[in-house]
């Protein structure tokens, strides 16, 4: 039953998602739309307690053996918490249980995102070029045929992406674009085709019962 009862519901809700793109009929897709967004809600009810309670479980744990940074996930559950009675009791203008505003600060998740999330978010991304930097240098070496054209390409994507690379040669921008429009594109095509045979095959295993690796190692 443990087996049987999954598998029967995989292959149920494998078909269901199927028929909509085989039937186009408006009772066939409202009846997706209504489905899929239930099933949205229920996985994502899942998925934020089984996230918060697998995050917290493991600051938790790492704070008691007092591992590597272990003072950083004081940091991490203290603003879990704070954001969390911000999301759950606060507002604007009146529309919370939580005072309003404390000065200049509002108790709304979109003032953490603007004055918080984003200006930390712009803070690793001006790091992340760097540690780019850094591993491009390492990566771009003409060790080979393959090594060699994609030193050469990035060499032009990266200086045909400077705008002082059109005074010195006009053509570069356009052949930059080129390279990204033309070679880039078809490399992409290809990888998605690959992509999407290889995840139909896959899921046409998991709805017949084929590949069982999900059920956590149950044969």
């Amino acid at each position: 039953m443990k087996v049987r009862l999954p598998l029967f519901l995989v292959l149920i809700c494998g078909i269901i998602g199927a028929l909509p793109f085989l039937i186009p009929h408006g009772i066939v897709q409202s009846f997706d739309n209504e489905f899929r967004n239930s099933v949205l809600r229920i996985i994502g009810a899942f998925s934020l307690v089984l996230g918060l309670g697998s995050i917290i479980r493991h600051h938790m744990d790492k704070i008691k053996r007092k591992r590597e940074h272990w003072e950083y996930s004081y940091i991490l559950l203290i603003t879990l918490l704070f954001t969390a009675i911000i999301g759950l009791f606060g507002g604007v203008e009146g529309t919370g249980r939580l005072p309003t505003h404390i000065g200049n600060f509002h108790f709304d998740i979109q003032t953490i995102y603007m004055y918080m999330a984003i200006p930390l978010a712009a803070t690793m991304f001006a790091m992340l070029a760097f540690f780019m930097a850094s591993a491009a240098y390492r990566a771009f070496r003409a060790r080979n045929f393959e090594a060699t054209l994609l030193l050469i390409a990035a060499f032009i994507m990266m200086l045909g992406s400077v705008p002082l690379s059109s005074y010195i040669f006009p053509k570069l921008p356009g052949f930059a674009e080129w390279i990204l429009t033309v070679p880039n594109t078809a490399a992409k095509r290809g990888m998605g085709f690959g992509i999407a045979l290889g995840t139909l095959a896959t899921s046409l295993k998991i709805i017949l019962g084929i590949e069982r690796g999900w059920l956590g190692g149950t044969k």
